[in-house]
């Protein structure tokens, strides 16, 4: 069936297809992001603390990472003053 189908066949159902919209996406200004490098550590942390990371599976590293680079950011913005 499909092969029996011509490019204005294909067309038209394209056309008539609510759920194929034209991606319009202009990559000229794209700008590549390299992470930042990793660097192996050795810590100790409560057992309960690890535990919480790991029970939502692979990436549990990583997600301490991002929990430890948030209070990074939090502690380096300038302090306001009342």
């Amino acid at each position: 069936r499909v092969d029996a189908l011509t490019d204005e066949d294909i067309a038209r159902a394209v056309a008539n297809d609510p759920d194929a919209v034209p991606i319009d996406i202009d990559w000229s200004d794209a700008v590549l992001v390299i992470p930042a490098k990793k660097k192996a550590i050795s810590i100790r942390v409560d057992e309960d603390v690890l535990d919480f990371f790991k029970q939502e599976g692979d990436g549990y590293q990583r997600r301490i990472n991002a929990v430890l680079r948030s209070y990074m950011l939090q502690k380096a913005k300038p302090k306001k003053r009342a």
